[in-house]
């Protein structure tokens, strides 16, 4: 008799279980599941994050390049326990993330304001583009939006 033997669902249930449990290992820093080598699920989480960090700088390279050789360290650090949304979404809640706390680099404010301009963005919802005119504000710069167009129209440098 194997572990799958006498569970409801049988074989089939257990192993959509076991793939469930690994995914959660894998992406949002869940237990490693009974029977996997804890290095190497811990190993492949690390890829997982830096392809992941790689993935979100390409639509959000001024916040990469911000950071610099430390970008794949601080956007690990934030998406640890957090299970992707995509690399826009992602890029977005963590540009947000830092403005929140002030810690957003002045490199990177102009990006964030432009997509906050142009786009609507819930934090839950894929974003939708603005229709109605908008002005928003981040680590020191200003962008505006009217009529599809957007422009940063003040670009301050913060202390």
């Amino acid at each position: 008799m194997n572990d799958h033997d006498g569970q409801p669902g049988g074989r089939a249930a257990s192993l959509r279980e076991r793939q469930a449990e690994l995914v959660e290992a894998l992406t949002s820093g869940g237990p490693v599941p009974r029977g996997f080598d804890g290095r190497r699920v811990e190993a492949a989480r690390v890829a997982l994050l830096r392809k992941r960090a790689g993935e979100v700088a390409r639509p959000w390279p001024s916040l990469a390049a911000a950071f610099g050789p430390r970008w794949v360290g601080v956007f690990a650090g934030w998406a640890d326990r957090r299970p992707t949304l995509g690399a826009l979404r992602d890029g977005w809640d963590l540009a947000r993330d830092l403005e929140s706390r002030g810690e957003l680099p002045a490199a990177a404010g102009a990006e964030l304001a432009i997509r906050e301009a142009a786009w609507r963005y819930d934090g839950r919802s894929a974003p939708r583009a603005r229709r109605a005119p908008a002005i928003r504000s981040a680590a020191g710069s200003v962008a505006i939006q009217i009529a599809g167009w957007v422009r940063v129209v003040n670009s301050v440098r913060r202390p």
